[in-house]
């Protein structure tokens, strides 16, 4: 028997995305924004309020990067999601998190997180959502695996858990994407 909860914005795995900007003044700015992913094939849609500082720097800048939150970083990473840029100017600085210029976009990377989604704005629909174009993924090598690419295990995302209000580190692998299902046919 299932149990009915009404509307809510319940969804797993929900990412942590932590999205950075460069302010008019050049000052870094960082936040958590979990509701977003991929929309396209190299877009990425935000859903961001147009009150956030971030969301005006992108407007200006028309760019920004896009981590993912990882289990080394929670803390930094939950910090600049309770805390407005807007009321905290160096919140990027005071979360711990250092900034490096990202060679395809007017976006800072982030050097503590070690996989980044560097973003050109494409377009602000009329809903208000922030649709990137994906111009370069980058990765540290640390989180490389043997064959060279991202290694989730040593990337160690978390998601979040919106019905408690927890991160969750993402677990192991259990499947193979289009391959294990062909067994059914």
């Amino acid at each position: 028997m299932r149990k009915n909860f009404g509307a809510k914005t319940w969804l797993y795995p929900m990412p942590v995305l932590i999205v950075a900007t460069y302010g008019e003044d050049g000052t870094p700015d960082a936040m958590n924004a979990a509701w977003g992913g991929i929309c396209e094939e190299n877009r990425v849609a935000l859903c961001l309020a147009e009150e956030h500082k971030t969301t005006k720097n992108i407007l200006a800048r028309r760019a920004f990067t896009v981590s993912m939150a990882d289990a080394a970083h929670v803390a930094a990473c939950d910090y600049v999601g309770i805390v407005s840029g807007n009321a905290v100017p160096d919140k990027f600085k005071r979360a711990g998190f250092t900034a490096e210029r990202s060679a395809f976009v007017d976006a800072p990377v982030i050097r503590e997180l070690p996989m980044a989604l560097e973003c050109r704005l494409e377009k602000v629909t009329e809903d208000g959502l922030i649709v990137g174009e994906i111009v370069n993924v980058s990765a540290e090598e640390a989180i490389l695996g043997q064959d060279g690419k991202i290694d989730p295990a040593k990337l160690a995302p978390v998601t979040y858990d919106p019905v408690h209000h927890t991160y969750i580190a993402l677990g192991e692998k259990v499947g193979k994407a289009f391959s294990d299902g062909r067994k059914l046919r």
